[in-house]
């Protein structure tokens, strides 16, 4: 008899231990979805800070809303606006889906829908008039969009409202809004010998680029291929340019 609770003891163990070990898992499991659902709301605050920042510095570029008492303002250095550009590409959000779901439009190297109108502060490669007379995409920020004309107007993103350029819709390429995740969503990266449009490092100008390798982690860049008479391949050694900066060209 002294041997019985000691037996039946040991035949429950497995049980008890399975019971507490699916107990924790069930904790575990809630903890890290509301912490998720916190980081999502958390990212999405800051994802509209941001654009209202953005629509009320465009709102002061209207001509007619400067204080004329104001000095104008200064021409932003060459340096200080490629460190932008990079800290934009940086802090590009990474889509993370959930079950079922699948990449939005502007996830990665997914296109805009075909009714989308980008706003006010949006980043787009566009093309406009270069000194020899050739189509140039550069990056442009869009300053407003009218639906009677179907037409943007485009700030150099260089020149900072100095130039200006008038465009129809269906030339203009708005740039990615997330990150795709290559570990979860290779359906929205662009692959192995794609032609894309690429922005040249440490410029503001994209250009026609074949995808040598697309991005293997979600903090990667693509490696691309630009062609270039002055190598004996035609092709110079491959350019690191991040998800943001990496487009669809527009199909004539």
């Amino acid at each position: 008899l002294p041997l019985f609770p000691c037996l039946l003891s040991y035949l429950l163990s497995p049980y008890l231990f399975k019971n507490k070990m699916r107990g924790l898992y069930t904790t575990a499991k809630a903890d890290a979805e509301a912490e998720c659902n916190l980081l999502q709301k958390a990212r999405d605050k800051i994802a509209e800070i941001k654009s209202l920042l953005e629509e009320r510095r465009i709102v002061a570029k209207i001509p007619g809303l400067y204080n004329d008492s104001k000095p104008p303002r200064k021409t932003m250095r060459r340096g200080v606006l490629m460190t932008l550009l990079q800290r934009s590409a940086m802090t590009l959000p990474l889509w993370i889906r959930k079950p079922g779901d699948k990449p939005p439009p502007l996830c990665g190297a997914i296109p805009a829908s075909g009714d989308y109108v980008a706003r006010p502060g949006d980043k787009v490669a566009a093309p406009v008039k270069a000194v020899d007379g050739d189509d140039q995409g550069i990056l442009a920020e869009v300053v407003s969009y009218s639906h009677a004309t179907n037409k943007y107007e485009v700030d150099d993103i260089d020149e900072e409202g100095k130039e200006r350029h008038t465009l129809s819709q269906n030339r203009v390429i708005p740039l990615p809004q997330w990150k795709a995740n290559p570990e979860t969503d290779v359906e929205a990266l662009f692959q192995k010998e794609q032609l894309v449009l690429a922005l040249y490092p440490q410029t503001i100008c994209f250009y026609c680029a074949l995808i040598h390798v697309p991005p293997q982690r979600p903090q990667d860049d693509y490696s691309v291929l630009s062609e270039d008479t002055f190598y004996a391949d035609s092709y110079p050694p491959p350019l690191n340019v991040a998800q943001r900066y990496v487009v669809e060209p527009r199909k004539k």
